[in-house]
């Protein structure tokens, strides 16, 4: 038979367990046992006790156990448990590290906890190794094998450094209009036409469409930005080839900038982005007059990050191109009213990194100079 432990407070506590009560912050579980230690205090049954608070009467009993003989905050806190005995040994944790670092299995793409722990039985002289298991040590040891980063930053060489702070001066001058710096690329985009006519969205429903749709084809988009002012451009093609290139710098001299004096064109290292390519497209007079108005500034390769209009095509993408688009005339139609709103609304790209953030951030990966060299020797 359990012997009934009698709850005595004192003044003090009882203030304290009112307090307890009344504060915001408290825990759920605190707070029950603080009600149950005054309902008990005042001679409360336990069985009514635990009819009018969440809780059994085990729990009644253990916490008026631990007040009687241990006091107040022993009452009220969660004593520490010891916990099960580790599963895996120092070597066995070693050989879970080196394995999740290590390439999956063949016809997989990546490690799984079950993977792992059924790897893990086959290399120790475990029968059974459960995936809490594994998680637990692998979030120990800070490791995510089934997640991948993706880096932009190859190595940083010489080249590398020149055409990055080349095209980072370009962003950080103030706005010319007789030398303006133009973000320049371009990217695919599916036709896609519905199957079956949409149902449109009602009071508690939203819109349906169905899941079988029509391929009509692809198109392009040519997009420029201006680095200094709310101004881009998005021509839209059948393809991208070297003809196109050329007519869209003829369009960016002529259309877009027929009074500039330079035309500053930042481009990434496609194969389409060449000046020979003008003189493919034009007479050689023809190709002259444009280039002698342009000049290319092109990123490192595998930095297309540093190219500006990047962030300009997240933009499209996002607010105007994340549907179902039927047919080129669509497309075109689309884009101009999108294009046209977010002009007059004086939206900007606000590019923030510069030369002296490139040296800070990346300075201990720049190129070694001859002169730090010679120093080290």
């Amino acid at each position: 038979m359990n012997v009934r432990y009698i709850v005595e407070l004192s003044d003090d506590e009882r203030v304290q367990l009112d307090a307890l009560i009344a504060a915001p912050n408290i825990g759920p579980q605190m707070r029950t046992r603080a009600q149950l230690l005054l309902a008990c205090a005042r001679g409360v049954p336990d069985a009514t006790v635990a009819e009018t608070l969440p809780c059994g009467t085990s729990t009644i009993y253990r916490t008026n156990k631990r007040f009687v003989e241990a006091g107040l905050e022993a009452a009220l806190n969660e004593l520490p448990r010891e916990g099960g005995k580790r599963r895996l040994a120092a070597l066995e944790e070693a050989k879970l590290v080196a394995l999740a670092c290590s390439q999956p299995p063949v016809g997989r793409g990546r490690w799984t906890l079950e993977l792992l722990a059924d790897e893990l039985v086959r290399l120790t002289e475990h029968e059974t190794i459960s995936k809490e298991t594994i998680r637990r040590r692998l979030g120990e040891n800070d490791m995510k094998p089934w997640r991948r980063k993706m880096w932009c930053i190859a190595e940083l060489d010489a080249e590398y450094v020149t055409r990055m702070e080349d095209v980072l001066d370009l962003y950080a001058e103030k706005s010319n209009p007789m030398r303006p710096v133009v973000s320049f690329d371009e990217t695919p985009i599916q036709l896609i036409g519905e199957s079956r006519v949409p149902v449109p969205a009602k009071p508690g429903q939203p819109a349906r469409i169905d899941y079988e749709y029509r391929r009509n084809g692809t198109a392009n988009l040519f997009i420029f930005v201006d680095a200094h002012r709310s101004w881009r451009h998005v021509k839209v093609t059948d393809q991208r080839t070297n003809l196109d290139f050329a007519e869209c710098m003829r369009d960016l001299a002529d259309v877009h900038y027929p009074n500039a004096d330079c035309i500053r064109v930042v481009l990434d290292n496609l194969n389409t982005h060449k000046a020979k390519n003008l003189y493919e497209a034009f007479a050689p007079e023809e190709a002259r007059r444009i280039l002698r108005r342009l000049e290319f500034h092109f990123t490192p390769k595998h930095a297309s990050w540093l190219n500006m209009v990047e962030i300009e095509i997240s933009v499209l993408a996002a607010q105007c191109l994340d549907r179902r688009i039927p047919d080129r005339k669509t497309l075109e139609h689309e884009i101009k009213s999108w294009q046209k709103k977010r002009d007059a609304s004086g939206a900007r790209i606000k590019w923030m990194f510069s030369v002296d953030a490139a040296r800070t951030k990346l300075g201990k990966r720049y190129p070694q100079h001859a002169e730090t060299i010679r120093q080290a020797a």
